[in-house]
């Protein structure tokens, strides 16, 4: 039975996970794909864009019991194989799906797959069971397996040694959109605009479709804000879904939606301790929620970094929706919380993507010159330090190429234009704080900045004759 998805020509992007795909599907190889990804993150949309025109059959799992399952399931394959199969039990159901490909070719998606598995202790006798059974088919089948889940960690544990399946699928994660592809939800915003609610969403296809009308003022208060509103509980939805005792995670993804913060930061305002929350943080990092950073050059092992939100869309909700439904649901208009909350704090909430974006840029655009890139914070100069005048510095971006830093780069979400000061302050203390941390400089050291709001007249002239000054276009090249 060949697929046909009535909603293809509303599918945009994913251009490159589509390939690998579609190299997958010619390919002799009969090795399953493992396809992971938090909700939201458009993993239906994708298996459904590839397998339309293709002889392909779709199961989604539900939270049923497994026998009503099972049957649910006999009867959509009963096209497929000609009777409605018996299915006592998942492997069973394998057993089936690969014995259905044995003439031709055929696509099965498992959508939900950890659905399928039961408790623990169930879940090992299943994937053993199932593992035995591939081990029987395989070779006789022509079947293409995608397995799929939400449920990210458990369909990590896949891979894990010691689980039946490991060594016998192939790792495929879907990340959210990057801010390219999430532009062409976008198509009636201007780049700036489109920035913004690509960093409410965190570049989630549901989110970015629900934003995407209107003024940044309007969107948010129908979509977010409003009480009943489509996603008013969605951050509490995909929690509940994911976590066992919410309640703690709720109040650490508060702490980390203010900003980043160290381990005892977070812990301090929960009247807890850093090793009472640090194995909850471990499980937000699995999640893909939020995760630990480290200044450049810093061994990832080192004691201290910095805990972050690495989910935007929830970042956005726990700071500007969660604190406040009480109130919103006792009278506080949605559009005057937008103008006394969100207006005045949505600049500092899209600063990080925005810097995250650049270091990206760099990436793709100075790669020559920088073979790695990172943000960098340390102690002041020591001068500086030993006065008392300055005692931290901090730079959104240092590159480096074979040891020395090659580039240094400050970007700027503000409606303030750019001016030479700026510059001032790298040459001044940034750039000697990084020479007193241990770092080399190049001789050629480049400086690149990014404003939003561009570059005053004095900046525009000094990089006339300050051959390390580059100057990005912003909103050029994010409309490009």
């Amino acid at each position: 039975m060949t697929y046909k998805w009535p909603l293809k020509k509303d599918f945009v992007g994913r251009e490159t996970e589509l390939k690998r795909l579609n190299s997958w599907w010619i390919a002799s190889d009969s090795q399953p794909i493992a396809l992971i990804g938090r909700r939201r993150v458009g993993k239906s949309w994708l298996f459904r864009r590839f397998a339309d025109s293709k002889p392909a059959t779709i199961l989604v799992a539900e939270q049923l019991p497994p026998g009503a399952q099972l049957l649910r399931f006999a009867e959509i394959l009963e096209p497929l194989v000609g009777v409605r199969p018996d299915l006592p039990d998942v492997a069973a159901l394998f057993r089936v799906l690969f014995r259905a490909a044995r003439a031709k070719k055929i696509l099965i998606v498992v959508d939900e797959f950890p659905w399928l598995l039961g408790s623990e202790a169930e879940a090992r006798r299943t994937l053993s069971s199932v593992q035995a059974v591939m081990e029987e088919e395989r070779e006789t089948s022509k079947l293409k397996l995608i397995l799929c889940g939400s449920n990210v960690s458990v369909m990590e544990t896949l891979f894990s040694e010691g689980n039946p399946m490991h060594g016998r699928l192939q790792h495929f994660e879907l990340r959210p959109l990057r801010f390219s592809e999430a532009r062409l939800l976008l198509p009636d915003l201007g780049p700036v605009d489109a920035f913004e609610r690509f960093s409410m969403t965190g570049g989630m296809p549901l989110y970015l479709s629900r934003l995407a009308k209107g003024s940044v003022q309007k969107a948010v208060t129908q979509e977010m804000l409003s009480p009943g509103a489509p996603l008013w509980n969605e951050g509490r939805t995909l929690l509940n879904q994911e976590l066992r005792e919410p309640r703690m995670y709720f109040g650490i993804l508060e702490q980390l939606a203010k900003g980043s913060k160290e381990v005892d930061e977070i812990a301090a305002p929960m009247r807890s301790t850093s090793r009472a929350i640090s194995p909850y943080l471990s499980v937000l990092s699995d999640l893909r929620i939020a995760s630990r950073h480290m200044p450049f050059g810093a061994a990832d092992n080192g004691r201290g970094g910095h805990w972050r939100m690495d989910d935007n869309f929830l970042r956005f909700w726990f700071h500007f929706v969660f604190p406040y439904q009480s109130e919103l649901e006792n009278g506080l208009r949605p559009d005057d919380l937008f103008t006394s909350e969100i207006a005045t704090g949505l600049a500092q909430h899209v600063s990080p993507v925005f810097e995250d974006w650049c270091r990206e840029w760099l990436r793709a655009h100075h790669g020559v010159e920088v073979s790695r890139i990172g943000q960098w914070w340390g102690n002041a100069a020591n001068n500086f330090r030993r006065t008392g005048e300055r005692h931290s510095e901090e730079i959104d971006a240092i590159g480096t190429t074979r040891g020395p830093v090659t580039l240094v780069s400050e970007s700027k979400w503000t409606t303030k234009q750019l001016d030479p000061s700026i510059v001032t302050d790298l040459d001044q203390y940034k750039i000697p704080a990084l020479r007193d941390g241990g770092f080399r400089l190049a001789n050629t050291l480049r400086i690149v900045l990014f404003s939003k709001s561009g570059y005053t007249k004095s900046l525009r002239d000094l990089a006339t004759t300050d051959s390390r000054l580059v100057l990005v276009d912003v909103a050029a090249k994010l409309n490009s």
